[in-house]
């Protein structure tokens, strides 16, 4: 997920992401939720990490970097890309 400066958004974008995980690892599928945290100063990267997401940071400024630099970080084979404002 795309980030910069989500704090409110984050907690429900997180758990909507969580529940899409855990009806996937009913059929066997696992998977990681990824901040991609593009410069946030609201202390979203704490927050998300303390939800028990893996925030990776993108210096390159914009939506498609902060795209580009979750797809990079990611360690599946499968990439699903969610909004941190839950679009």
């Amino acid at each position: 997920m795309p980030c910069l400066d989500e704090v409110r958004p984050l907690p429900t974008a997180i758990a909507s992401a969580r529940a899409a995980l855990e009806t996937l690892a009913a059929k066997g599928l696992a998977g990681e939720i990824v901040i991609a945290d593009n410069g946030s100063t609201d202390g979203s990267q704490a927050l998300a990490e303390s939800l028990g997401a893996r925030v990776v940071p993108v210096a390159e400024r914009g939506y498609g970097a902060a795209l580009a630099g979750g797809f990079q970080a990611a360690r599946g084979r499968y990439l699903v890309m969610g909004d941190a404002d839950g679009s």
